[in-house]
């Protein structure tokens, strides 16, 4: 565990939820409410008021190159906010390997150089003002809304940087693949969110590729009873067998990761709401995706976010609650001159 400096209270987070039926877990809201205290649109309006803008124009200069990248900037900001709370300190090294993104979870990972060349751009023009926590919450919006050449949801300001830094914390509070619907339904609630930020932020999964070893246990042998062809009985039988070829390595040898399928089979770069209509469609990769449909409340959310247009709207509002989620502001933690290190 690397600690230095101040630490400071902070959440977790990760997939999330949709609209209609609003279920929020007794006291969430004031959870929430309290993390939030200090973040605000437009935090930087008189510090630093092109923050923003230069944090796009890097942001989106590399996304043109790289359309993964999206992907990529969700997924650490989702694994960010987890652990600690939405502090940066996913972007922390270790001399140790021993930081949060030395832990299996976060191996995979990419696109901290980014982060880093957006925040050297910022700091020639405001130096020490804008934190690394806020880059990332930034980098994560404009990189989803590359494709649309509008920013799909606003981003409150105002985060500071943590100081602490472990790749402990990180494998106890990020939620496997293989979490069920209750485990994960009890995460979200205790960090504030519920139950429909857990469906709705799960949408995330529109983008992205999953690693065979992470999946292969729902195509290989699933009841253990030595059958090869035994398959999770709730996956598309179609889509199970694509998902057998595609992961024939994961056959001999279940914790291969050298191998990657695109999350939303055709749409794995444009950000919508086709991954719930693969969903229904009984085509969801991991355990955690397709447990949302054995919960009747959770399985109506992902009827309605088949809608694109109700996606995204609800995407926006998850994702802000998200991003409140232990939030360091005012006096506490730092603006770090570099994001992968502590001030000295």
């Amino acid at each position: 565990m690397m600690v230095t400096k101040q630490g400071g209270n902070k959440g977790l987070l990760w997939l999330v939820a949709a609209a209609v039926v609003v279920v929020v877990f007794a006291g969430s809201s004031g959870i929430a409410a309290a993390q939030a205290v200090g973040l605000k649109k437009g935090f930087y309006k008189k510090s630093c008021p092109k923050a923003e803008e230069i944090a796009q124009r890097v942001v989106w200069n590399r996304v043109a190159g790289n359309p993964e990248l999206a992907a990529k900037f969700l997924r650490m900001f989702f694994h960010d906010c987890f652990v600690r709370g939405c502090d940066a300190s996913v972007l922390l090294d270790s001399a140790s390997n021993t930081a949060e993104k030395n832990a299996a979870p976060n191996l995979s990972l990419a696109g901290f150089e980014v982060i880093e060349e957006v925040k050297a751009a910022v700091e020639r023009e405001c130096p020490g003002v804008v934190s690394c926590a806020d880059i990332l919450a930034l980098a994560a919006r404009d990189s989803v809304s590359f494709q649309y050449r509008r920013k799909l949801w606003e981003v409150e300001t105002g985060r500071r940087d943590g100081t602490v830094s472990s790749d402990q914390e990180a494998l106890a509070d990020i939620p496997t693949p293989t979490s069920t619907f209750p485990t994960l339904l009890a995460n979200f609630s205790a960090k504030g969110l519920g139950l429909q930020d857990l469906v709705v932020l799960s949408g995330g999964h529109t983008i992205g590729i999953g690693h065979c070893n992470l999946f292969s246990s729902r195509l290989f042998n699933f009841t253990g009873k030595n059958n090869p062809s035994d398959i999770d009985p709730s996956l598309n039988p179609s889509y199970a067998r694509f998902l057998q070829g595609q992961c024939r390595r994961n056959l001999q040898d279940p914790n291969d990761n050298s191998t990657v399928v695109a999350m939303d089979p055709g749409s794995s770069l444009s950000f919508d709401s086709h991954y719930f209509v693969n969903l229904r469609a009984r085509q969801g990769m991991f355990t955690s995706d397709a447990t949302l449909l054995t919960d009747g409340r959770a399985a109506a959310l992902v009827d309605k976010l088949q809608d694109p247009g109700v996606f995204l709207d609800h995407f926006k509002n998850s994702i802000k609650r998200m991003g409140q989620i232990g939030v360091l502001t005012g006096g506490s933690g730092q603006i770090r001159k570099r994001c992968n290190a502590v001030n000295s």
